[in-house]
């Protein structure tokens, strides 16, 4: 029996396989896990109501703003997400509230004959903490963030009253698949038989996945951008962004406090999102929908989507890791006003690291480096992949020590970017 937190967290580190840690070799390729685990416990992804999100970037952020307005419309709303930057208990929260050390003690005690017994995933474990601590505290709603892929995710044993699906990009082809419309084709995997389904945008060569999977199962579904677009208002310092439905201006200088680029896209899911919750009965008024989507950092603890850590010299960080969510950052990073560019970029490596680093500019000066876990790219390795492709920096690997030579050699007029990586940005003191 374990009596402290930190033993309970060392007894899953250490004992169950972990993706974040190892990689793939952590993946199951099936659910039965999941489902036998959730049978001991009276399978209690049964006893809630949830929204299940997924796709390749902008799941976390989407996941987080549909939480904070139906939390801000009054519903005890729960949400899990993956992975966790600082600390574990922010995978399970319940109006932005971590899960408790006490429950993840007594839970894992009360499972660990099973646990021994079936060996399942540390996300495996997760997930069923997660549906347990839901059905537990009897929340109103959760919100289920797919943790990789969606058919084969241990979060897809729930029936959501709505899926959402984000986007689809390059990541995981390992697991995924080696074309887009595979990866397409595993994220419809949580599209369940008669449940409505909100894809963020349309994409040429993707939407038909998603059409032909709804038609099988008979799943209403709407893209997002036919009924939605935003446009940023230039004169503003702050990404202000007014957005309009069927071309009739409905929300006018919206200012998230989410303020990178890439919201843009996120923002049309979330609103076509609330549109079916109110379909099928949700009460959310136009100011609750605001108020959750201004309050969404204080009201869910998001952190490290285009985060401003300080000022003179500008420094902002961000979890992008994949080609796709790179490039965004990337192109944001082209829009800000400074003298010189210093980035400290770290990455994991199994991702499509060349790719990436294509992608980056490169009058920048590089600090690479590399986070405190087996998947990470050793940043010797990072420096001289890098240096082949005309990125050329120091290697400093431990990432505060990076950061902290940054900081040495900036001006007050000058830009420091950390990521590449959400290990990297996990590592940050102080986030």
């Amino acid at each position: 029996m374990f009596s402290t937190y930190q033993d309970t967290l060392r007894f899953l580190y250490d004992n169950l396989p972990m993706f974040q840690r190892i990689g793939a070799a952590a993946l199951k390729n099936d659910l039965s896990n999941t489902w036998k685990l959730c049978a001991l416990l009276d399978n209690p992804q049964e006893k809630f109501r949830s929204i299940h999100v997924a796709g390749t970037n902008g799941k976390g952020s989407t996941s987080h703003m549909l939480a904070s307005v139906l939390q801000s419309a009054g519903y005890r709303t729960g949400l899990y997400t993956s992975p966790h930057l600082k600390e574990f208990t922010e995978r399970i929260r319940i109006n932005g509230e971590e899960i408790t050390p006490d429950y993840i003690i007594h839970f894992v005690n009360r499972l660990r004959p099973a646990i021994e017994e079936l060996k399942p995933s540390f996300f495996e474990i997760t997930v069923v903490m997660a549906f347990e601590y839901f059905a537990s505290m009897r929340v109103d709603v959760a919100v289920i963030e797919v943790g990789l892929g969606g058919r084969l995710d241990s979060t897809n044993i729930i029936t959501p009253e709505l899926s959402v699906i984000t986007n689809i990009g390059w990541d995981h082809k390992d697991i995924l698949g080696d074309t887009l419309q595979k990866i397409a084709s595993e994220k419809a995997g949580i599209i369940k038989p008669r449940i409505p389904v909100v894809v963020s945008e349309r994409q040429n060569g993707i939407d038909e996945v998603f059409t032909a999977k709804s038609e099988e199962t008979r799943s209403p579904i709407v893209f997002a951008t036919d009924e939605y677009h935003c446009v940023q208002r230039e004169e503003t310092e702050k990404q202000t962004l007014d957005i309009y439905h069927q071309n009739k201006l409905i929300l006018e200088k919206l200012v998230l406090p989410l303020q990178g680029a890439y919201q843009r896209k996120n923002i049309l899911g979330v609103l076509k999102s609330v549109d079916v919750l109110r379909e099928l009965g949700r009460k959310i008024t136009k100011q609750d929908l605001l108020d959750g989507l201004k309050r969404v950092v204080s009201q869910t603890g998001l952190k490290g989507r285009w985060q401003i850590l300080g000022r003179k010299p500008l420094k902002i960080c961000d979890t992008g890791h994949n080609p796709d969510g790179m490039a965004e950052v990337v192109n944001q990073i082209r829009d800000q006003s400074y003298e010189r560019l210093h980035m400290v970029f770290g990455v994991v490596k199994d991702k499509d690291v060349m790719q990436v680093l294509r992608l980056l500019p490169e009058d920048a000066s590089y600090y690479f480096c590399q986070a405190k876990i087996p998947r990470a790219m050793d940043a010797n390795q990072l420096a001289e992949t890098a240096r082949a492709l005309g990125r050329r920096g120091i290697i400093v690997p431990d990432v505060n020590d990076a950061i902290r030579e940054a900081e040495r050699n900036a001006s007050p007029e000058d830009m420091i970017f950390i990521g590449g990586s959400t290990f990297v940005v996990a590592e940050i003191e102080n986030l």
